[in-house]
C-alpha cells in the first residue's frame, strides 16, 4: 500500500512545486526589483480604505507586484525600495516603502493639498543603497580594482588643489628639517607633498601589531578591525580546538606622547597644515562634487598627520591587501557628479552649503543699514539666494510632520506652513508699500501671484516634461485624477481674477509715468504703473459690487479647498485608487524571522525638531523677506528693471526652486504624474489659500490691496489653465509638449512687463 502511494505523493509534490515555480515567474516582470521566492510576498494597503487585497492576475499590468499571498497564516514583505506601478485598467498606484513613515511620506504625495516632497524622511541602511551611493559615503579607506585616473576631475584637482597643498608640505618639510630634532616629520612631510600633488591609485597604510596572529588563524583573510598597541590580546580559540601556532609579537615602540619632537612638530608643522587643510576642506566641499578632496584633507588632519611617522607607509596598490597592514587613505577620483544626491542627517548638501549664506546675508543687512560696504543690488540678490535653503528646510520640515502624523495634522501643517514662504514676502512688502505710500509695492505682490501661477502651471510641468522625456521615450500618467486637479484650477484662476473681469467691463483703467518715444509722438505710450482707479466717480462701484464680490469669493475658494480633499479622499478615493505595499529585501529572499517589517523606520527629524526647524526658518524667511523688499526700490530707480519683472520672474520663481528639483526627480523616475501635481498644487494653493489670506490681512490691517489685476495678467494666466488643460487630455507627456509650455513661460515676462 505505501508502494503505490509513493509514486502518487512523489507526483503531487512536483505539481506544487512546479504550479509555485511558474506562479512566480508570471509576476517576475523585472529581474532587477523582483525575485523568484515561494517564501515571501508584499503585503498591498489601500489607503483610501485601509483595506487588503489581491489585485487580479488576469488583468493587463505595468509593473503590477503580485500581492498577499499567505505564508503561514499571515504574510510576510520580501523586498523594499521606492517604486510606483501603475495597473493599466484600474489605473491603481501601488506604493513601495522601507517602512510606515515613508509609506505614509509618499502617500502625501498623491493627496490633495499636500505638498509633493522627494527626499527621504527616515534614515535608509548604506548596505541596500546601490554601488553609486555607497561610494558617497564611503572613507576613502578601502582599495578596489583601478581604472583609469587620467580624469578631468583629477587634473582640475592638480590645478585646483594638488600644487599647492604640495608646496605648503615642501615648505613644511624644509622648516622640520631645520629644526634638527624634527627630521623624521620632515621625512613624512616630504613623502606626503609628493602624495598630495597626485594622490590617484596611491594608498597610505598603516601597519598592525597583532597581524601575525591573525595570519596564523586565518590565511586568507583580507582585513581585520583595528586594535590599538595597548589593548590586550584576547584569546579568541575554542577550547577544544588546538591552539595556534606561538609567535613573538614585537615590542612596543616609544610611547608617541613622551617623545620631544612630537611637540615640535604639534607647535610648529601641524598647525600650518592644519589651516592649510582646513581651507582646501572649505573649498572642495563648497563646490560639492569635489567633496572626495574634503574627505581626503579632513582624514589627513584628523588621523594621519597625529600619527608617528614611522608608521605612516604609503605605496600603490592595485589589490586590497592582506592582514600586514590596514588602510587609512585611498582615493581614486577626485571628481563625482553624483554628489548631488550627499545628504547628512536627511539635509541635502547644498541646502547645508548655503546655510551661512543665510546668516551673512541677515549680519550685513541689518548692520551696514547705509549701503557703506555692501550695495542694495548685492544685498537684493544675496537675500533672494537666501530664500532657496530656508524653502527646503521648511519643505522638509512639512513632509517630516506630515508622514509622521495623521491626516488632519498633515493637512493643517501643509495649508500653514506650505504657503509660508510666499506670505511673508507679500505682507512684508504691502506693509513697505503702505509705509511709503505707494502703489508698487501692491503691484509687485500681484506680478509675483501672477509669476507663481504661470510657473506653477507651465514651468514646472514643461521643465519636467523635457528632463523625463530625455530618459523616457514616452510617459503616461492618470489623466482622470490629473483632469480633476486641472478643473479645480481652472475654477480656482477664474474665481481669483472675476473681479478683474467685472472691473473691466465697468471701470476705468489709470496709468502714471507714460512716456513715447521721441521719433515718433503719435506712436504707443509705454507706462510705467497702470492700475484701475476706485476713487472717484469708480468708488461706488468699488464699494458696492467690486468689494462683496472680493470678499465673497475669499470664503467660497477656501471652501472649495475644503471641498476638494473631502472629494479627492474620502468619497472618490477611487478615483486615484492608491496602494502602499511595505516590502523588504533579503539576502537570498529570506523573510526576517516573524516575518517582520521595516516598523516606523528611524527619521530624520522628530516631530518636535522638524516643528522647531519650521519655525526657525520662518522667522529667518521673515528677516529676507524685510531685506529683498527693502532693496527693490533703489533697483527700481538706478536700472532699467520693471517692478512686474522682479515680481513675476524673481520673486515668484526662486522661492519655488526646490518644489522644481522636486518635479524633476519625480520625471527622472518615471512618474510624471507627481511632477505635473507638483505644480498644481502650488497653484491651487495660491488661488485658494494665499489670496484669501491677504484679503482678511487687508480686512483687518488695511494696507490698500485691492485683488484687481492688469489684463495682460489676467489673459496669461487664462490662457496657460487653457494651455494645461488640453495637454493633460491624452494622459501622456514627452519632451515636445514640455518644450511647448517652457516656451510659453519664458516668453510671459517679456509680454507681462
Amino acid at each position: 500500500m505505501s508502494n503505490t502511494k509513493a509514486p502518487i505523493v512523489d507526483t503531487e509534490r512536483r505539481r506544487r512545486r512546479s504550479t509555485a515555480e511558474s506562479s512566480d515567474t508570471q509576476w517576475d516582470h523585472d529581474p532587477r526589483v523582483y525575485r523568484r521566492t515561494s517564501q515571501c510576498d508584499r503585503l498591498c494597503v489601500d489607503i483610501g480604505s485601509h483595506v487588503a487585497e489581491t489585485p487580479s492576475p488576469d488583468v493587463s499590468h505595468q509593473y503590477t507586484p503580485k500581492c498577499l499571498s499567505a505564508h503561514k497564516g499571515g504574510t510576510t514583505p520580501c523586498h523594499y525600495g521606492e517604486e510606483v506601478w501603475q495597473d493599466g485598467s484600474s489605473l491603481r498606484t501601488t506604493i513601495r516603502a522601507e517602512n510606515e513613515v515613508e509609506a505614509n511620506k509618499l502617500a502625501n504625495n498623491y493627496r490633495f493639498g499636500f505638498r509633493k516632497w522627494k527626499s527621504h524622511v527616515t534614515e535608509r541602511p548604506i548596505e541596500d543603497r546601490s554601488d553609486i551611493v555607497r561610494e558617497l559615503y564611503s572613507e576613502l579607506n578601502f582599495v578596489r580594482p583601478q581604472g583609469s585616473l587620467i580624469t578631468c576631475g583629477n587634473i582640475a584637482y592638480l590645478i585646483l588643489f594638488g600644487w599647492w597643498i604640495s608646496l605648503a608640505y615642501l615648505l613644511v618639510c624644509v622648516l622640520m628639517f631645520l629644526t634638527i630634532i624634527g627630521v623624521p616629520y620632515g621625512k613624512l612631510c616630504w613623502k606626503l607633498s609628493c602624495y598630495f600633488l597626485w594622490p590617484f591609485g596611491k594608498s597610505i597604510l598603516k601597519p598592525r601589531s597583532l597581524v601575525r596572529r591573525c595570519c596564523v588563524k586565518f590565511p586568507h583573510c583580507e582585513a581585520i578591525p583595528e586594535e590599538s598597541d595597548s589593548k590586550e590580546v584576547k584569546e579568541s580559540t575554542p577550547l577544544l580546538m588546538p591552539p595556534s601556532v606561538p609567535i613573538e609579537v614585537p615590542p612596543q615602540r616609544t610611547r608617541y606622547w613622551c617623545r620631544v619632537s612630537t611637540y615640535v612638530w604639534l607647535l610648529l608643522g601641524y598647525p600650518l597644515l592644519g589651516l592649510i587643510h582646513s581651507l582646501a576642506c572649505f573649498l572642495s566641499w563648497i563646490l560639492v562634487f569635489t567633496i572626495p578632496v574634503a574627505k581626503m584633507n579632513a582624514r589627513t588632519l584628523a588621523i594621519i598627520l597625529l600619527m608617528p611617522p614611522e608608521d605612516v607607509h604609503i605605496h600603490r596598490l592595485k589589490k586590497p591587501q592582506g592582514c600586514d597592514s590596514q588602510v587609512l587613505l585611498c582615493c581614486y577620483h577626485a571628481f563625482n557628479w553624483y554628489y548631488y544626491k550627499y545628504t547628512l542627517d536627511g539635509i541635502n548638501v547644498f541646502a547645508v552649503n548655503l546655510l551661512p549664506l543665510v546668516i551673512t546675508t541677515l549680519v550685513v543687512g541689518y548692520v551696514d543699514t547705509e549701503n557703506q560696504f555692501v550695495s542694495s543690488e548685492a544685498k537684493f540678490a544675496a537675500a533672494v539666494s537666501s530664500i532657496i535653503p530656508l524653502s527646503y528646510y521648511i519643505g522638509m520640515g512639512i513632509a517630516s510632520i506630515s508622514a509622521q502624523s495623521n491626516f488632519a495634522v498633515g493637512a493643517v501643517v501643509n495649508a500653514t506652513f506650505g504657503s509660508i514662504t510666499e506670505m511673508t514676502f507679500y505682507i512684508t512688502a504691502l506693509l513697505r508699500g503702505h509705509k511709503a505710500g505707494t502703489k508698487c509695492y501692491e503691484e509687485i505682490v500681484k506680478a509675483a501671484l501672477t509669476g507663481t501661477l504661470l510657473g506653477c502651471i507651465l514651468f514646472i510641468p514643461g521643465i519636467s516634461m523635457i528632463i523625463g522625456g530625455f530618459k523616457h521615450r514616452e510617459q503616461r500618467f492618470n489623466s482622470r485624477s490629473a483632469g480633476v486637479s486641472s478643473a479645480l484650477l481652472f475654477i480656482s484662476v477664474g474665481g481669483v481674477f472675476a473681479p478683474t473681469l467685472f472691473s473691466k467691463a465697468y471701470g476705468s483703467l489709470v496709468c502714471a509715468g507714460c512716456s513715447s518715444s521721441q521719433a515718433n509722438t503719435s506712436g504707443p505710450f509705454t507706462c510705467m504703473d497702470c492700475h484701475y482707479d476706485m476713487s472717484g466717480s469708480n468708488e461706488p462701484l468699488y464699494l458696492r459690487h467690486i468689494e462683496p464680490l472680493v470678499y465673497t469669493i475669499s470664503v467660497l475658494l477656501p471652501s472649495a479647498y475644503l471641498i476638494g480633499l473631502i472629494f479627492t479622499l474620502k468619497t472618490h478615493s477611487h478615483i486615484y485608487d492608491i496602494q502602499v505595499s511595505d516590502v523588504h529585501d533579503h539576502h537570498q529572499g529570506q523573510c526576517p524571522p516573524g516575518g517582520a517589517s521595516g516598523g516606523h523606520g528611524t527619521v530624520h527629524w522628530s516631530r518636535l525638531r522638524a516643528l522647531s526647524v519650521l519655525i526657525m526658518a520662518t522667522l529667518l524667511m521673515a528677516a529676507c523677506a524685510d531685506l529683498t523688499t527693502e532693496h527693490i526700490k533703489p533697483i527700481l530707480d538706478h536700472s532699467s528693471i520693471s517692478q512686474y519683472f522682479i515680481g513675476v520672474t524673481v520673486l515668484a520663481m526662486v522661492p519655488e526652486i526646490p518644489e522644481i528639483f522636486n518635479g524633476i526627480q519625480f520625471a527622472l523616475q518615471n512618474n510624471i504624474s507627481l511632477s505635473l501635481e507638483v505644480g498644481n498644487c502650488i497653484a491651487v494653493q495660491v488661488c485658494m489659500i494665499q489670496i484669501p489670506l491677504l484679503i482678511l490681512f487687508n480686512t483687518f490691517y488695511d494696507v490698500g490691496f485691492v485683488l484687481l489685476f492688469s489684463d495682460l495678467h489676467l489673459w496669461a494666466s487664462i490662457f496657460s489653465v487653457i494651455v494645461v488643460n488640453y495637454i493633460f487630455m491624452d494622459g501622456k507627456s514627452d519632451y515636445f509638449q514640455g518644450k511647448l509650455l517652457c516656451l510659453v513661460r519664458i516668453a510671459m515676462p517679456d509680454i507681462t512687463d
